[in-house]
């Protein structure tokens, strides 16, 4: 009897302790459970965060901005990278549209490493270009470059950008019936990029796009519409207009070109600039729909002509250059801060009645690439002399750019300003 007693009570006490065990067991686990959940939704939370703040390895969106210090980035301020893994963004020979005035490898040009530079900003990531989002923002749509041969150089890279993209059987065309306007459309989207020749933005006696280097530069600086009326409907309209301004005094025209009567003066080249921005801001004010259009202006592109300003002896210029200018801040004589002021001005006036003008500030970021430029290596559209063969450097092009090259970083930034302009800061000259 007694024996059966301690039994009883062994199993009352065993179950009891299993009890007790299975409750403890039971709240640990729940601990457990909740802890794990928790420490889930602060990894996803922490995942989240450094997604969105942290430099991607992945190809960013159209929207991309990596901003760690301040609420909007300066893409203007950066570096060169040297990248040839990412860089060049496209082969010289895939691109169908390329012009023989910036075919560098196509004339001669043996080193590529001007292919290879990345633009850097300091504060963020640049967006990779993706051909593919902006054409799908064209769809239907017209963009549209206005201004000189720098411009135009331009227009060639995002054509070509745009064009080594797209798989060979989509349909894409380019058509110049011979006047100011020449265009690149891709079919698929209905998609037009577009060139139009006006190198004063205002109407001149050198808007011919073939025949225009006159001794006598003149300007109607009050008429724009000649041009601008072949503008008018364009979805962006990106802008530019420096080189041809570049003389001390500007002939100014007050009346028609084809008629005897009109009044010539010559006015300070400031001036004239001014007069002709004036003309183009009027027009923008009356005839841009504000609701449709993105407007930009291209700063102004430097040139390397003058070698001592880098430290080469004088006479010298960007012929046989191969590296880049590695000075921070370097500034060439040639580009003119009081004409890219004068633009600001015009920007900031135009801003007053509600119109949204972009500066892309070019200007610092390529004034580091005086190895970026075509030099001896492209089409020459006239014979060469004997002087000139004898002393190459004479006849380098020390304007123009090189592609693939600069100014595909010059629509990389447009192209970011095109799908998130809020998100970037502009500085000032």
């Amino acid at each position: 009897m007694a024996n059966k007693q301690q039994v009883v009570i062994w199993d009352v006490r065993c179950s009891f302790h299993s009890l007790i065990a299975l409750l403890v067991l039971g709240l640990v686990g729940g601990a457990v459970y909740l802890t794990a959940q928790s420490g889930q939704q602060l990894l996803e939370d922490d995942h989240d965060d450094t997604t969105s703040t942290t430099k991607s390895t992945t190809t960013p969106s159209p929207t991309t901005n990596n901003d760690h210090s301040s609420p909007k980035c300066n893409l203007f301020s950066g570096k060169w990278v040297f990248d040839n893994k990412s860089y060049p963004l496209y082969k010289e020979k895939q691109c169908t549209f390329m012009s023989d005035q910036v075919a560098c490898e196509k004339f001669g040009r043996m080193d590529r490493t001007y292919q290879n530079w990345r633009w850097q900003p300091h504060q963020c990531d640049l967006p990779r270009f993706n051909a593919t989002a902006l054409l799908e923002k064209l769809r239907n749509k017209r963009l549209v470059f206005v201004g000189d041969s720098l411009n135009r150089g331009q227009w060639v890279s995002m054509v070509c950008l745009l064009e080594t993209s797209m798989p060979s059987s989509s349909p894409k065309s380019m058509i110049n019936h011979g006047g100011n306007l020449i265009y690149f459309k891709a079919k698929e989207y209905n998609a037009s990029i577009e060139f139009y020749w006006a190198p004063l933005l205002v109407e001149s006696n050198s808007d011919d796009p073939v025949i225009h280097r006159l001794p006598d530069r003149i300007v109607r600086a009050q008429s724009i519409e000649k041009h601008a009326r072949h503008w008018t409907d364009a979805d962006i309209l990106v802008f530019n207009t420096y080189l041809w301004w570049k003389r001390p005094r500007m002939k100014i025209l007050w009346g028609s070109f084809e008629q005897s009567d009109g009044i010539y003066k010559y006015v300070e080249m400031l001036r004239s600039y001014e007069m002709a921005l004036k003309t183009w801001a009027d027009w923008l004010e009356i005839h841009v729909n504000r609701t449709k259009t993105q407007l930009f202006f291209m700063s102004m592109s430097p040139t390397h002509e003058r070698a001592e300003e880098w430290g080469k002896a004088t006479g010298e210029n960007c012929y046989t250059e191969t590296e880049i200018i590695e000075k921070k801040n370097y500034w060439g004589n040639a580009s003119d801060s009081k004409m890219m002021r004068v633009v600001e001005e015009a920007i900031k006036e135009v801003g007053k009645r509600g119109l949204n003008v972009q500066m892309i500030n070019i200007t610092q970021l390529s004034e580091y690439r005086k190895e970026g430029h075509p030099s001896i290596y492209r089409k020459q559209w006239d014979p060469l002399t004997r002087e000139q063969l004898a002393n190459p450097a004479v006849y380098a092009d020390c304007i123009h750019w090189c592609l693939p090259g600069v100014p595909d970083v010059w629509n990389e930034l447009l192209y970011a300003y095109i799908f998130n302009r809020s998100s970037f800061r502009h500085n000032s000259f």
